[in-house]
């Protein structure tokens, strides 16, 4: 399984604070061993083909499968789920 970051994920990731950056790679590393770890609270997102795991409370990562890879969609809070 390879791991892609699209280019909005990046411009979003790079507007965060240094903090939640740090955990995020923190996260991403359960992720990268387990993507459902209890920890990170992946679901799907109801009538979509995107799932989401936490980074915090407020924070999320949506992301999807393709085919045996998975791409990073986006980063950040609420506002992130509107298209």
């Amino acid at each position: 399984m390879k791991f892609f970051y699209s280019p909005k994920f990046i411009r979003s990731f790079s507007g965060l604070p240094k903090d939640v950056q740090n955990l995020f790679s923190q996260k991403e590393t359960i992720f990268r061993s387990n993507l459902f770890d209890s920890r990170l609270r992946t679901h799907k997102l109801k009538g979509r083909n995107e799932w989401i795991f936490l980074i915090t409370y407020k924070v999320r990562v949506i992301f999807v499968f393709e085919g045996k890879d998975i791409l990073f969609v986006n980063i950040g809070d609420h506002s992130i789920y509107r298209k």
